[in-house]
C-alpha cells in the first residue's frame, strides 16, 4: 500500500532566532489541552552547532521491541552512551531517510572508538507496518549499528510527547494512502546523565552532525 507522510518543522522557524521558547509539535496536531513539553533554546556559548537546550530531558522510560525481535529497554541499554534519538517510519518518503541517512554519512566520519560510543535510536511511529526485519533492512541502507525500536503506538506517543515531540495515529486517507505524522526532531543524549542537552531540526545537514559528533562521542558538556 502506497503511503505518503506528514513531517514537522519547528513552527515560526524564522522567528526562532529571536525568540528563545518554541514547542515542538507535530504538523496537523491542534494541541488542544494535550499539550507537548515546552522546549527553550538557550544562548549561552556552546561549542555546538545545534541547538543546546536549557531544559534536559530525562531519557524516556521505553520498552520496545529491536530488530533481532527481543525486548529492548532504552534507557537501562543505553545507559551510559551518548544517544541519538529520531521517531520517524520507514515508508516516509521524505525528512526520516534523509534525517538517518545524513546520520550515517556523519557516522562514518568518526574512528570506530568514537562510534562505539555512540548509539543512534530510530523509534517507529508506524509499528504496524514497521515489524522488526522491515526496520531491519531499511536501517542497514544507514547504518548497520543503528538501534531500530518498534511495537505499542501508545507508549511510543507517551516517550516522545515527554520530549515535546507529537506522534498522531496513522491515518488512511481515501486514496488509500496513509499519513504518518510525527515529530521530525532528533535529540541527543549526553552519557554524563542520560538526559537531551542538544537538538537538531529537521534540515539539519550533515556538515552539523559531522561537526558534533566527535563532540558529543566525548560526551562534552553544551
Amino acid at each position: 500500500m502506497p503511503r505518503t507522510s506528514r513531517t514537522t518543522r519547528l513552527a515560526g522557524a524564522a522567528a526562532l532566532a529571536l525568540a528563545a521558547a518554541l514547542t515542538l509539535s507535530a504538523c496537523g496536531s491542534n494541541g488542544g489541552g494535550d499539550t507537548a513539553a515546552k522546549v527553550v533554546q538557550q544562548k549561552d556559548n556552546t561549542p555546538y552547532q545545534g541547538t543546546k537546550l536549557a531544559k534536559n530531558f530525562e531519557k524516556p522510560d521505553l520498552q520496545l521491541t529491536d530488530t533481532s525481535g527481543q525486548p529492548f529497554d532504552l534507557r537501562r541499554q543505553t545507559n551510559g552512551h551518548t544517544t541519538l534519538l529520531f521517531f520517524g517510519y520507514t515508508s516516509c518518503p521524505d525528512v526520516c531517510p534523509t534525517t538517518m541517512g545524513d546520520i550515517g554519512v556523519a557516522m562514518k566520519s568518526l574512528p570506530e572508538e568514537d562510534r562505539k560510543k555512540v548509539d543512534v535510536v530510530f523509534v517507529s511511529t508506524d509499528p504496524q507496518r514497521d515489524t522488526p526485519k522491515v526496520l531491519r533492512t531499511w536501517l542497514d541502507s544507514m547504518g548497520k549499528d543503528f538501534i531500530g525500536l518498534t511495537g505499542d503506538l501508545a507508549k511510543v506517543k507517551t516517550a516522545a510527547k515527554s520530549l515535546g515531540i507529537m506522534i498522531e495515529d496513522p491515518v488512511v486517507n481515501a486514496d488509500g494512502t496513509v499519513t504518518s505524522t510525527h515529530g521530525a526532531q532528533v535529540l541527543a543524549f549526553l552519557p554524563s546523565d542520560d538526559k537531551a542537552h542538544v537538538l537538531y531540526m529537521s534540515g539539519t545537514d550533515v556538515a552539523t552532525y559531522t561537526h558534533d559528533l566527535p563532540l558529543l562521542a566525548k560526551g562534552v558538556a553544551a
